[in-house]
């Protein structure tokens, strides 16, 4: 195990595993997917990291080099996972086109948001690193290609190209901060 891995570990043991919601932030801490877990938030965040039976990894979605803080709201009943998921994503895709490919249309009025929970899963001198530009927008064009690459090949599908433009998006961000 290299000692990301290692640290990667490490800090996701910090994680709660309640149920709740979760977003999974990039390296400037912009929350990039959001989703739920009523199964243990960080058995589920450990998946999407290790790519082990997670779509959005699999479906080049999300390109887990990018990542490097979670967030999570625990709540304590089933039933306020949902709106609570719902409040999320609404309230960080306005602000930033997410990586989710379905867009969560709920009713997300009145819904309480838990303390929020926050681990950063790589070290921050390694995020600092990966901050450089000139790996940033590389890494970030190669993401896109994936995602248009799968889309071809494998799923046409509307989901699908909702993410392939926030990854547009962010291409055009990377690209203008590399210039």
């Amino acid at each position: 195990m290299s000692s990301a891995q290692a640290y990667r570990s490490k800090a996701l043991g910090a994680l709660t595993n309640e149920i709740g919601v979760y977003a999974l932030c990039d390296l400037d801490g912009q929350p990039i997917y959001v989703g739920q877990s009523v199964d243990g938030i960080r058995t589920r965040v450990r998946r999407h990291l290790t790519s082990a039976r997670s779509d959005v990894i699999a479906n080049r979605q999300i390109d887990v080099w990018e990542i490097a803080y979670v967030w999570a709201w625990p709540v304590a009943d089933v039933t306020q996972v949902q709106p609570l998921e719902d409040a999320v994503f609404q309230h960080f895709d306005a602000e930033q086109r997410l990586m989710n490919g379905k867009s969560l249309s709920g009713s997300a009025e009145n819904t309480v948001w838990p303390e929020k929970q926050q681990v950063q899963v790589i070290e921050e001198a390694d995020r600092r690193l990966r901050l450089d530009p000139a790996q940033r927008l590389p890494r970030q064009i190669q993401q896109y290609n994936l995602l248009v690459d799968y889309i071809l090949t494998v799923k046409d599908a509307a989901h699908l190209k909702r993410s392939l433009e926030a990854h547009f998006q962010r291409l055009v961000k990377y690209h203008k901060t590399f210039l």
